[in-house]
């Protein structure tokens, strides 16, 4: 068993970095929707796609899938309390990537350039750790 499969960051962020994944979840944040409704909202997403994300979205409990017994039936999609709680998450990405990869900001705070991105974390050394000279990162 790997540390992702315990790791609850790691199996988080497996389940909302799918492609389109947290645009199905921000949309349906805002209350019901049919499938037409989210092609529509997530222009440019294939219906192939969609239909993918819902179900993998479904399949972990956080979409819930409302069939209607009329016809043409009619097919609903929510969030489910599960689901409901990723949005404060994705607010707050949406605050990150306003404060820090917006206007110019990308490099804010952590002496890179604004063109400059690190493909690694910078961490901090232990206390007391000696700390060899590094060479830049490479990008």
């Amino acid at each position: 068993m790997g540390s992702n499969d315990t790791c609850p960051v790691c199996h988080t962020a497996e389940i909302i970095s799918g492609k389109w994944t947290l645009l199905v979840i921000r949309d349906l944040a805002e209350g019901c929707s049919r499938f037409c409704e989210l092609e529509r909202s997530l222009g440019g997403i294939s219906p192939r796609t969609l239909s993918l994300r819902l179900r993998a979205l479904e399949a972990e409990g956080i979409v819930e899938r409302k069939t209607y017994p009329e016809v043409p039936p009619r097919v609903e999609y929510s969030l489910t309390g599960k689901g409901r709680a990723l949005v404060p998450l994705i607010d707050q990405m949406r605050a990150y990537g306003r404060q820090w990869l917006m206007n110019g900001n990308a490099g804010a705070g952590n002496g890179a350039s604004a063109g400059e991105h690190h493909t690694h974390p910078v961490a901090s050394p232990p206390a007391g750790a000696r700390v060899a000279a590094a060479s830049p990162p490479s990008t």
